[in-house]
Order: C-alpha cells, then sequence, then structure tokens
C-alpha cells in the first residue's frame, strides 16, 4: 500500500490541528485526566475527519479504509496516547458496525451526529468479569413491548464520562454465548444528564493515558426502543468480532508515528548527551540498538500496510490484522522501555515524554483484545490450535 496525494493531504490537515489545537493542551488535559471531547471533536467533524470511511449520505466521504490508516497513522503526532485512543473510539470503534449494519433511521439518528462531532460515542464490550472473554459478557436486554430493558455494568469504558450513547454488546435472548448477543445504541444522557437507571459508579485512576476518562457504568433497568439495536438479533457477537478487525488495524497504525517520534527524540538526546568524554550517541550499544529499534518498527509498518491493502481489497485479514496487533502490543512496550533506559534519570522523571510513552503504550497489549488472545487467534488460523480460539 502507498499513500496518495489525497492521503497525505488528509495527514497535513490533520497535524496542523494538532499543533495548533491539541498539543499545546496536552500536558494541562493530562493533569486534569480529562480533554474537552465535545469541543475537540466538533472541530474535528468540521474538517470532515470523523467519517472519512463512512458513508456519504451521512456526512461521510465514502472513502476505502486506507484512510482511516492515514488517520490514524497521522494521531500518533499527538503527545500523548489518551486522546488519540479517544478519537479512534469515535471512528474505529463504537460507528463501523452501526455504519455497516444500522438501519437507515439509526443512522440519520446517531452516525450522522458523530461524523459531524455533533455527539461523543463510546463502546460498551468490556466487564468487570469479561474482558478479552467477548463471549462472557453478562448484561442483559430484556423484552417489554417495544423497548429493551437493560441491567447490567460496563467497565473500562473510555470516553464514557462524556458520552452522548454507546454502542453495546448484550444478551438479548436464551442460547449459545456466540449467538445469543445484540449490539443495541444506547442513549447515555439527555440534556447533559445522565438518564434514569444509568450510573457512573467511578472514573477509573489509570496508569497511563491520563487524558481520556475511562469509567465503570451501571445500568439498571435502563429502557431503550428495540429499534435501537443495529443489524440482526443474535448477530451481535459476529458483529462486534468484525468490528475488532478494524479497531486492531488502527491500533497497529496509530502507534506508527508515535514509535517513530520516540526514537527521534531519543536520537538527538543520545547526540546531545555528554558522558565519558564523547556523547551517548557515540557509544556503539546505543546506536546499535536505535537501529535494532528502527528495524522492528519498519517491520511492523510494512505488516500493516499490507494487511489494510488486502482488507480494503475485500479479503478476510484476520490473521494479518491480529498479528499487526499483537506486534503493535510488543513494540510499545520495547521501545519506549529501551529509549527510557538511554534517557537514564530524566527518563524517569514524569514529565518526560517518552516516559508517557512508556506509560500509555503498555495498554496495547491488554486493551482491544490481550496479546494472549491474538496469539490464540493465529494459532487458530495456522491450524495448529487443539481447540476453537473464543475470539
Amino acid at each position: 500500500m502507498q499513500y496518495t496525494h489525497e492521503h497525505l493531504e488528509i495527514q497535513k490537515t490533520l497535524k496542523r490541528f494538532i499543533d495548533a489545537e491539541i498539543n499545546p493542551h496536552v500536558d494541562a488535559w493530562e493533569d486534569a485526566e480529562a480533554f474537552p471531547a465535545h469541543e475537540v471533536f466538533k472541530k474535528l467533524g468540521d474538517l470532515g475527519l470523523l467519517g472519512l470511511t463512512k458513508p456519504e449520505a451521512y456526512g461521510g466521504a465514502g472513502l476505502d479504509y486506507s484512510y482511516g490508516m492515514a488517520m490514524a497513522e497521522a494521531l500518533g503526532h499527538i503527545d500523548c496516547g489518551g486522546i488519540p485512543m479517544a478519537i479512534g473510539v469515535q471512528t474505529d470503534m463504537c460507528t463501523p458496525a452501526l455504519a455497516r449494519f444500522g438501519s437507515e433511521g439509526l443512522q440519520r439518528e446517531f452516525l450522522a451526529p458523530a461524523i459531524a462531532g455533533d455527539t461523543v460515542g463510546c463502546i460498551g464490550v468490556s466487564e468487570p468479569g469479561a474482558g478479552s472473554d467477548v463471549a462472557g459478557v453478562k448484561t442483559v436486554a430484556r423484552k417489554d413491548g417495544d423497548d429493551y430493558v437493560i441491567t447490567g455494568q460496563k467497565m473500562w469504558i473510555t470516553n464514557s464520562l462524556q458520552a452522548d450513547w454507546m454502542c453495546m454488546l448484550v444478551n438479548t435472548g436464551d442460547g449459545p454465548a456466540h449467538k445469543n448477543k445484540s449490539l443495541v445504541v444506547v442513549p447515555l444522557r439527555e440534556n447533559g444528564k445522565l438518564r434514569p437507571g444509568i450510573e457512573v459508579a467511578r472514573k477509573i485512576k489509570k496508569i497511563g493515558m491520563n487524558a481520556s476518562d475511562t469509567g465503570l457504568l451501571y445500568f439498571d433497568e435502563v429502557r431503550v426502543p428495540q429499534r435501537n439495536r443495529i443489524g440482526a438479533e443474535g448477530q451481535g457477537f459476529i458483529y462486534q468480532m468484525q468490528q475488532f478487525q478494524e479497531e486492531r488495524l488502527w491500533c497497529a497504525a496509530s502507534c506508527l508515528q508515535s514509535l517513530s517520534n520516540c526514537i527521534q527524540w531519543t536520537v538527538e538526546w543520545a547526540q546531545d548527551r555528554k558522558m565519558f568524554g564523547a556523547t551517548l550517541a557515540d557509544q556503539q550499544w546505543v546506536q546499535f540498538k536505535l537501529a535494532e529499534m528502527k528495524t522492528e518498527l519498519e517491520s511492523l509498518r510494512a505488516l500493516t500496510y499490507r494487511t489494510c491493502e488486502l482488507y480494503v481489497g475485500g479479503q478476510d485479514v484476520l490473521e494479518l490484522a491480529s498479528m499487526a496487533k499483537l506486534k503493535a502490543g510488543r513494540l510499545n512496550r520495547l521501545i519506549p522501555d529501551g529509549c527510557l533506559q538511554f534517557w537514564g534519570g530524566m527518563g524517569f522523571t514524569w514529565e518526560n515524554k517518552v516516559s508517557r510513552m512508556f506509560r500509555d503504550g503498555r495498554l496495547a497489549s491488554i486493551g482491544g483484545g490481550a496479546d494472549e488472545v491474538m496469539m490464540g487467534i493465529i494459532a487458530k488460523t495456522m491450524g495448529v490450535a487443539k481447540r476453537p480460539a473464543r475470539i
């Protein structure tokens, strides 16, 4: 896959926006453990950046997924991990199934405002007892007249302290765990206030991704019209698995620029840092380690671009997307850790950007399917797993 002039122009536009509207505020938003999502998303929506791959009928650009990849990569220009993740939830996690399988009415009510940046969405899959084991979610939606009545909990939910609606995976029937679930759009707020029966139990304090708000939410007999179901009843698990392919590709693409920045910052530091009568960069060990890191990063780039090209061409990329996600998670741990070592005591300070990447990047091996889940998928597609992988 090669970026065209159009891809590069989108990246230039986004980077200009980041330099003007996001990076000057990152430190303050990190300290506040939140950023003004509605304000930022509205500006992104005005630039046409929240619906690059979404249907034109609802305000999107109708472009193929390579443009979403280009945007994800450019988001790595942001000086933290939490804000790119929050934007990625809006573009690649809570809206793909809605855009692909939602009714016209549902798309006009929820997709169009999300693309415009008028509303903030979130994805509700994980629960206190079900993270990577998606089939294990316990939240229930029982039918009552024309409504679903939803009871349960959702945890680790990015954007949830500000979100207007949630794309929620719930149990809508009995039967096998992979066939009794549906995706339902659940409005969370009315006039800025939580709807009856919805409680933000707590804001989760994390070791990284601090600018991104993350919550534990309780749902107690919350009524939602059945027309808010995305697609067919009982197909939610399948829809979510399809949605995960884009989410995992997004994860891989979104770390390419940030990891490249991490290496470059460290090269510049090493060239300037004096020790033992020379610079740190004069040490062959440092040179070789940085060269190895960049080689690993470019290997991830090649894998990610190839996966995207095949995906745009209509192929099933379950195996390759899982490989890219696995490799991205590993490099988000190895590269910031290796670079931080070269910064010495400065690397152990809270405000250091490499230190922030060290904290933020750790999530990549957990969120969106842990490394072990990715390896289970790969083992299954290779034909070496003794039993089917759960995800």
